[in-house]
């Protein structure tokens, strides 16, 4: 298990399937990295994605699909952390360990693709379409399974993805720097919390450097290196992430939701906006 975010998969030995149930009144919320590659259905809840260089949203019914020692966290949105509220998450995980095979994964001639295959997971995919449909069939009743059987439908789930397909959609712009060390994850996942905690208000990069204990030159050089982004950019794509979800689901206007997500001017919104998605807000808002 990786020392990066503390991250308990359940344990059982030398197994190369792990199936987890997560059930409560948000996902675990702190940056996490650990060795086994993973496919995780929400079905319930909704947040944040952030994965190496992508900065996105999850929703019910979604399926995703994360390569091993890849630091990523399902940050759920802000009301699911308010006292008293009545929102709940759900969600299941099969996690695939090919460390369990050990040597002889490479001594097997039918695991060939199955070496190729967790080479190409390097980062976060989207599952969509057909084989989308077929994951969730595979999904159900995979808790009752015998040992064989969910051995035999993991490789089954695993044979029908393919990378780069229009139903394999690769969220990350660049591959993903793969295991943090413990002192860079506990940094970076302090980072992370602190931008997407503040992003609805002028952030300094004075500020965000404190949170990493590091000067303005060696925080830029730390997180460039880590998201493949400057700090400017990503924040400026987890608010215009925040936005689009503001033009979707409420009856704000343009520019209070220019305002609400952390804009200082209207122009600066559009632009910026225009610039991510080539649409206005109005226009991205009429398609959508």
């Amino acid at each position: 298990m990786s020392k990066v975010i503390s991250f308990q998969i359940p344990k059982t030995g030398k197994n190369f399937v792990q199936y987890q149930e997560d059930r409560g009144k948000h996902f675990y919320n702190n940056l996490h990295q650990h060795p086994q590659c993973q496919l995780t259905v929400i079905l319930e809840g909704r947040g944040q994605l952030l994965v190496g260089d992508y900065v996105g949203r999850f929703q019910s019914g979604d399926v995703f699909l994360l390569g091993e020692s890849i630091p990523h966290v399902f940050r759920s949105d802000a009301e699911y952390f308010e006292e008293g509220n009545n929102l709940t998450i759900a969600g299941n995980t099969i996690f695939f360990d090919f460390q369990a095979f050990g040597r002889s994964i490479h001594e097997v001639d039918e695991f060939r693709e199955l070496i190729h295959l967790n080479e190409q997971i390097n980062g976060c995919f989207k599952i969509e379409g057909k084989t989308k449909e077929r994951i969730l069939e595979l999904f159900q009743d995979f808790p009752s399974l015998s040992a064989l059987t969910k051995f035999q439908r993991a490789l089954h789930m695993l044979s029908i993805l393919e990378i780069g397909s229009d139903e394999v959609i690769s969220l990350n712009r660049i591959p993903v720097l793969r295991s943090l060390s413990e002192r860079d994850g506990k940094r970076m996942d302090q980072v992370m919390r602190f931008i997407l905690e503040n992003s609805a208000r002028p952030i300094s990069l004075d500020e965000v450097a404190e949170q990493a204990y590091m000067s303005k030159e060696a925080f830029c050089r730390f997180f460039k290196l880590r998201t493949r982004k400057t700090f400017t950019q990503y924040l400026q794509e987890l608010r215009i992430t925040e936005a689009k979800k503001l033009l979707l689901e409420t009856d704000l206007g343009i520019a209070q939701v220019s305002y609400q997500v952390g804009f200082q001017t209207l122009s600066h919104f559009n632009k910026t906006f225009k610039s991510m998605t080539n649409q206005t807000p109005k226009s991205w808002k009429k398609l959508n």
